[in-house]
């Protein structure tokens, strides 16, 4: 026995919340959804999570699977007064991706990531369905892409490359003859590591039934890589090292083909889920900077589709002419992306060295979006004029060249079609997200030097 001591509160969703407390000697995180509040549902896009009840039931069976998720040691009644919830041990190490990266002391775990993610993914693919709480529903590709459609046409946004991508993965829909459990979000971030390697896989509301694939691959999504591009595994190991890993884990044999499609449909899942995020500043749903941020993050993704696009051999052509230019002026009228230009250094000088905490995290958002409108304001409308006279020699609109994508009287192999595929997405990408390691490989791959 022992008081409660060292309360903290973790991050959470809008809804759900997390708690890490220290009773008596024991370590403990309590995952909770307050009385009279409702559980965060699934949209167009996203499967419903599964209650708290069924993830702690999950946890125990993963547990006793041999898989490294946290023990769970109670569960909160109606008598507690404390809502639905499930108290856990709290698992020691490292969750976020560059400390885990940079930390010299990981360095011997992150060496061995390959493996350990195999083996734990094995583990959960090979516990019995039968065994699975009943609300963990089996849903298929074709009924998940349809999820992710049904989203992007609500949105009304028209994005060429995405289009393509509907179309590609419409037509691609891979078989699968033994539906197994997955964890369904299965990514760096979601792993706590320590020099042991990994410690605790964590969060599990999306767990459902379908193609050990889609796990497989979620952990290579592009954005999953944090800034380690060719390490298309998590961003610390090959995806070849880690398919086969997976098949000495598992003892079965990956179909590659199976993998790129999950792979292009990760890719897409996210975009559309930045989409989705950046309108939920638009409606008020959460009417936070940040959202407007992660929304011009769709841009990432038109570039690592289409590269992986050309990885598949779907697409190739020559090399472009391109490059950014001058962000500020030399002389004449002050400009409006000089004007951003000086709100940008007045907070970096002023007002970041004076913040902590989420003040601190806020103030670098505000910092990330003027540099966006400072770039859209020196380029925006030269690379509008650019784009307009390229569609004029195709002679379609932006909207009308989405329809011909995603019908099938337009494909990537045309040459006009994907140069100026490639050209948008270099233009949009080097406004929104100039940081992002994808931009770079696409300048490599694209550009004449």
């Amino acid at each position: 026995m022992g008081a409660v001591t060292d309360l903290e509160r973790l991050s959470g969703g809008a809804s759900m919340e997390s708690w890490a407390f220290t009773y008596g000697e024991q370590n403990i995180v309590l995952r909770r959804m307050p009385v009279g509040m409702a559980s965060e549902q699934g949209d167009a896009a996203t499967p419903s999570a599964i209650s708290l009840d069924a993830q702690a039931d999950l946890i125990e069976i993963a547990c006793k699977a041999g898989v490294s998720a946290p023990r769970v040691l109670a569960r909160l009644t109606d008598e507690d007064g404390l809502g639905q919830g499930f108290m856990m041990v709290r698992s020691v190490g490292e969750t976020l991706p560059r400390k885990i990266f940079g930390d010299p002391d990981l360095a011997d775990a992150v060496s061995t990531l390959s493996e350990q993610c195999a083996r734990e993914l094995a583990a959960i693919h090979a516990i019995g369905l039968d065994r699975l709480p009943a609300e963990i529903r089996c849903i298929d590709a074709a009924a998940l892409l349809d999820m992710q459609e049904k989203a992007y046409r609500t949105l009304q946004v028209a994005l060429p490359a995405y289009d393509y991508a509907f179309r590609w993965l419409e037509n691609n829909i891979p078989e699968v003859e033994q539906p197994k459990l997955l964890h369904a979000d299965f990514r760096m971030g979601n792993l706590m590591v320590d020099k042991q390697g990994i410690s605790a896989v964590l969060d599990w509301e999306l767990a459902h039934i379908g193609d050990p694939m889609e796990d497989l691959a979620y952990l290579c999504t592009p954005s999953w890589r944090f800034g380690h591009y060719h390490r298309e595994a998590g961003g610390f190991d090959s995806a070849d090292n880690l398919i086969a890993a997976y098949e000495r884990a598992s003892g079965t044999r990956v179909d590659r083909n199976r993998f790129d499609w999950w792979l292009m449909y990760n890719t897409l899942w996210w975009g559309v889920t930045c989409l989705r995020m950046g309108h939920s500043y638009r409606d008020g749903t959460v009417h936070v900077l940040e959202r407007t941020i992660i929304g011009r993050r769709s841009s990432e993704v038109e570039t690592d589709l289409l590269l992986q696009f050309e990885q598949m051999d779907l697409a190739g052509g020559a090399p472009l002419v391109f490059g950014t230019p001058r962000l500020l002026p030399e002389h004449g009228e002050v400009e409006y992306a000089e004007i951003l230009n000086a709100l940008i250094e007045w907070n970096r000088e002023k007002i970041l060295p004076e913040s902590q905490g989420h003040a601190l995290f806020e103030a670098r958002v505000a910092n990330n979006a003027l540099g966006i409108a400072q770039r859209h304001a020196a380029w925006g409308r030269q690379y509008a004029e650019q784009s307009a006279a390229r569609l004029a020699r195709l002679g379609l609109s932006n909207v009308d060249l989405c329809a011909a994508l995603r019908g099938g009287s337009k494909a990537i192999d045309d040459r006009d079609v994907w140069d100026h595929l490639r050209h948008t997405a270099l233009e949009r990408l080097s406004i929104d997200q100039p940081g992002y390691a994808g931009l770079q490989v696409a300048l490599e791959n694209w550009t004449s030097r």
